[in-house]
């Protein structure tokens, strides 16, 4: 099962990396549009399709690796069972979160290919299409939190930190 929910968070960072890269070949697209005079249209709106997509599907992977952005001032100062009892209220409480964000873009993904609805710009791209990668991202964010909620339940949680508290600039 964890070899199954790594290759899940992994492929979906690897996913928001390809649509990474799209995003820079919009952004070249349209920077290059304009100077040599010619017109694409929608390079604006595919971009920002691409950078939503990217960023949501990121989500999973930067939990797991520790690089979400934690206020840790609370739970520093807390030992044994009242620390790990706090953990796991935090995590709850972010897995709930995580489930209510995971089933609203779900429903809005839905409702946009019930209704039909279509971007204002000149593409006229459905948005459930570019809401799908929302939906995905939210729902393996949700899938990540409760597999931390679980670790965390069982002792198991390995606390990933991040190098960058380290860095100095």
């Amino acid at each position: 099962m964890r070899k199954l929910l790594d290759g899940l968070y992994n492929s979906a960072a690897a996913l928001a990396a390809l649509f990474m890269v799209g995003l820079l070949a919009m952004v070249l697209l349209s920077i290059a549009s304009r100077q040599l005079h010619f017109h694409v249209p929608g390079t604006d709106a595919y971009a920002g399709y691409l950078m939503a997509a990217s960023g949501f599907l990121a989500l999973a992977h930067t939990l797991k690796r520790g690089e979400h952005i934690r206020v840790t001032l609370l739970i520093n100062a807390l030992k044994g069972k009242s620390k790990k009892a706090m953990e796991i209220w935090s995590l709850a409480v972010a897995t709930l979160l995580a489930l209510l964000f995971a089933v609203y873009s779900c429903k809005l993904a839905w409702q946009s290919r019930a209704f039909h609805d279509i971007s204002t710009g000149s593409d006229a791209t459905p948005l459930w299409i570019p809401q799908i990668a929302m939906a995905l991202g939210a729902v393996i964010l949700l899938i990540a939190f409760i597999d931390e909620l679980v670790l965390e339940i069982q002792g198991r949680r390995i606390r990933a930190t991040s190098d960058e508290a380290l860095r100095n600039e």
